[in-house]
């Protein structure tokens, strides 16, 4: 997990400063591509491009497969020019040029308020723990005061691509999450090793916004790592947390310190996190309460998408799913769940504190 990057790559992707075409891409079967995410101010969010398409032929090329994943990644994320032909839900066809150039990221892709059975359900999908901070405290600020201006009782909060990043970014939003009997209370435990345990430090809580939940949905996947693991495991003990998604989250309860050495920064696996319980070896990934499909074939916030579908149907039942011989759970096909590991490999996954060891 230890890792090396140039200081100016560093500095701009931890800014949330990119230069690609701002699409990421999974299978939703051995030979169905979709866009599984666009960021909003880049090449591919200009161009209209939606989360849920189906993209059918690369530079002209149909042969689009899990066994042809090496094409998919050079024409994705290594290019800077690529001819797409996607799929629109309706079914029309839709040729788009792509050039890659720099953009701000915008982690915060979505959010909104949905009423179910149990009251008003606040949902907002978050991407990464990275970027610009200050935007993303105001996005924070601006989602949970909305939530609580609307009389949001429930919440989901939709993390599945989210590989972490900065840990003061997963507490400012723990603080707007965690329910107001929890202020003052312990959030997290840091240890060093023994040559650095004057770095060992205690985090309690400092409740932010006046949202007061007592339950919190996490849809979560292979994808989620790191600061969004670190979240989810300080808020177990003191709310209901449930996970949903196509698979229990990636396992990684260490974070890192960028040194730098020349003009490279360099990220040893540098301390532990545990929850105020002392829990925190979650090596294996977090488990789900419920495993269903990453619906990929639907935009954010559609109802009917299916890892958010659950959610609802949960809140309007107090089931996840019928029980019945025809209503099985998820399970993902091999050689899909292999493809996307591959294509989920460029993304960050960690958990980073920006206190120096020089």
């Amino acid at each position: 997990w230890s890792f090396a990057v140039p200081q100016a790559e560093w500095d701009k992707m931890s800014s949330g400063v990119s230069g690609d075409f701002g699409i990421s891409v999974f299978f939703q079967s051995s030979n169905d591509l979709r866009v599984k995410s666009v960021e909003e101010n880049s090449p591919a969010g200009k161009a209209g491009i939606k989360r849920g398409w189906q993209i059918t032929k690369i530079n002209n090329n149909s042969n689009i497969s899990t066994s042809n994943t090496e094409m998919v990644i050079k024409a994705v994320f290594e290019s800077t020019s690529t001819n797409f032909t996607f799929q629109k839900p309706d079914n029309s066809a839709l040729d788009i040029m792509l050039t890659a150039s720099a953009y701000q990221e915008h982690p915060v892709y979505f959010d909104s308020i949905y009423n179910t059975a149990k009251g008003k359900l606040g949902y907002m999908v978050f991407n990464s723990f990275l970027g610009d901070t200050t935007q993303i405290y105001n996005d924070f600020s601006r989602v949970f005061s909305s939530f609580a201006a609307a009389g949001v009782t429930q919440l989901a909060i939709d993390l599945r691509y989210n590989g972490g990043g900065y840990v003061n970014v997963q507490e400012k939003l723990a603080n707007y999450i965690i329910n107001a009997s929890a202020n003052g209370s312990v959030m997290m435990k840091q240890q060093f090793n023994d040559k650095y345990t004057q770095y060992n430090e205690v985090s309690t809580f400092l409740k932010q916004g006046t949202l007061n939940v007592d339950r919190v949905f996490f849809i979560v996947s292979k994808s989620t790592a790191s600061a969004s693991e670190l979240l989810i495991n300080n808020l177990k003990p003191y709310m209901n947390v449930l996970l949903v998604g196509p698979n229990k989250t990636y396992g990684k309860p260490v974070g890192f310190f960028p040194i730098p050495v020349g003009s490279w920064y360099i990220f040893p696996v540098s301390f532990r996190s545990t929850n105020k319980n002392g829990e925190g070896n979650y090596f294996d990934g977090l488990s789900l309460n419920h495993t269903v499909a990453d619906g990929l074939d639907k935009d954010w916030g559609d109802v009917n998408e299916a890892s958010f579908a659950s959610v609802i149907k949960y809140l309007n039942s107090g089931t996840f799913r019928a029980i019945s011989t025809i209503d099985q759970p998820y399970v993902e096909k091999p050689e899909v769940k292999a493809g996307n590991i591959i294509l989920d490999q460029p993304a960050f996954k960690g958990t980073v504190d920006t206190r120096r060891l020089f």
